[in-house]
């Protein structure tokens, strides 16, 4: 297994770890900053998401830069960045800090367009991301992180910070859900 691969199968064993910290209840003390109070564990657990998150830039730059591109790369990465932003998601939500039906119609979105890979791939074609998907990945980052840290630094001024990210985010995964379905519906209308 060459090192990009490691480096995103390190993103995968960092998910569990991140969900305990965001929803064990680990009696490890609190922090305040810019008049905000936040649970230590959940600021590990946020730092924890915003490293594996970084870990997928790293590891594809290392893939192209190195020629390291691989069968399992193509397939572990994508599962990998799925696995990390669902299980955050799912946090958010389970700490009530992201509504329900967002998160089920993004997740949704990022299921969908996984189908639609699939179907392409038994068809020996591949479908890269377009821009206006690496922008809502992007935007999903931005927010889960944000929302992770309890808005910190925003909070002092009352700014949502991260729950403006969360609606921008939103808004992407649509259009870039339409985007997919567009750009391959001859794909989608030729599967048997």
């Amino acid at each position: 297994m060459n090192l990009p691969n490691k480096i995103t199968l390190s993103r995968v064993i960092l998910i569990p770890i991140f969900m305990i910290f965001m929803l064990a209840p680990l009696p490890i003390g609190e922090w305040t900053l810019f008049k905000q109070t936040i649970p230590i564990s959940h600021l590990i657990g946020a730092l924890i998401f915003i490293f594996a998150s970084a870990t997928d830039w790293v590891d594809g730059y290392l893939a192209r830069k190195y020629n390291l591109v691989t069968n399992l790369g193509k397939f572990l990465d994508p599962l990998a960045d799925k696995l990390l932003v669902t299980a955050a998601l799912v946090s958010l939500v389970q700490l009530q800090f992201a509504p329900a039906w967002i998160v089920i119609i993004i997740l949704s979105r990022e299921f969908a367009v996984t189908g639609i890979r699939l179907i392409a791939a038994g068809e020996g074609k591949v479908i890269a991301a377009s821009n206006i998907a690496k922008w809502k990945t992007t935007f999903q980052i931005i927010a889960i992180a944000a929302l992770l840290l309890y808005n910190i630094p925003f909070s002092a001024v009352s700014f949502p910070f991260g729950e403006l990210m969360l609606w921008a985010a939103f808004i992407l995964t649509i259009l870039s859900g339409i985007d997919y379905f567009w750009k391959n519906r001859e794909i989608i209308l030729s599967s048997k």
